[in-house]
């Protein structure tokens, strides 16, 4: 992807976040739902296996910022097929857990080949805006590129970047920061998935 698309996206995802700042909803609290959920294993870092479902099961059906919007959890839930991979901090290079994750989810991938799946890059809360989209966004493409190595389809999948925007915990600690260093799956609403 060339600089100035890149630094297009960055502007008009910024904008877009800017514009949805500005809605006449308020700031949702935390849900006990996010704070309660747990944690993905975690490594030491400095700063910042899923099993496969039947395909019937429904993935998220809506975005992150959706979520956000309407003041419900930004979490995955635990039923949807396409689970969440994390990230260490300040990195978007695959670990191992992220790829047996991304296999599996792989497998869900080609039994619905007819799903369009948007993947959402996520990073934590401690650098520049700026700097976080451009990370969530090397996130998300890192994760695609890896699922078309395995055999995806690359039309069947887009990415975005929320950056910090969307956090699924908002505690100050080490455990919250890991879980919001994700990558999301998000099934495109109207798409048949099988």
């Amino acid at each position: 992807m060339s600089y100035v698309r890149k630094l297009t996206s960055t502007l008009i995802i910024s904008g877009a976040l800017a514009f949805a700042g500005c809605s006449s909803t308020t700031d949702p609290e935390p849900s006990a739902a996010a704070a309660a959920a747990p944690a993905p294993a975690e490594t030491k870092t400095k700063g910042d296996s899923a099993k496969t479902t039947e395909s019937t099961t429904k993935a998220p059906a809506s975005s992150s910022l959706d979520a956000l919007q309407r003041g419900e959890s930004t979490a995955t839930p635990a039923s949807s097929p396409l689970k969440d991979v994390y990230f260490d901090f300040d990195r978007y290079d695959l670990r191992a857990d992220a790829r047996e994750t991304l296999k599996a989810n792989s497998v869900w991938l080609k039994a619905n080949p007819a799903a369009q799946v948007q993947i959402e890059g996520h990073c934590d809360e401690r650098g520049t805006t700026e700097y976080n989209v451009a990370l969530g966004s090397r996130r998300a493409e890192s994760v695609k590129d890896y699922l078309v190595t395995l055999g995806t389809s690359a039309d069947h999948l887009s990415t975005i970047s929320y950056g910090e925007e969307v956090p699924v915990c908002r505690e100050q600690t080490e455990e919250c920061w890991q879980q919001n260093r994700r990558v999301r799956f998000v099934v495109q609403p109207g798409r048949p998935t099988t």
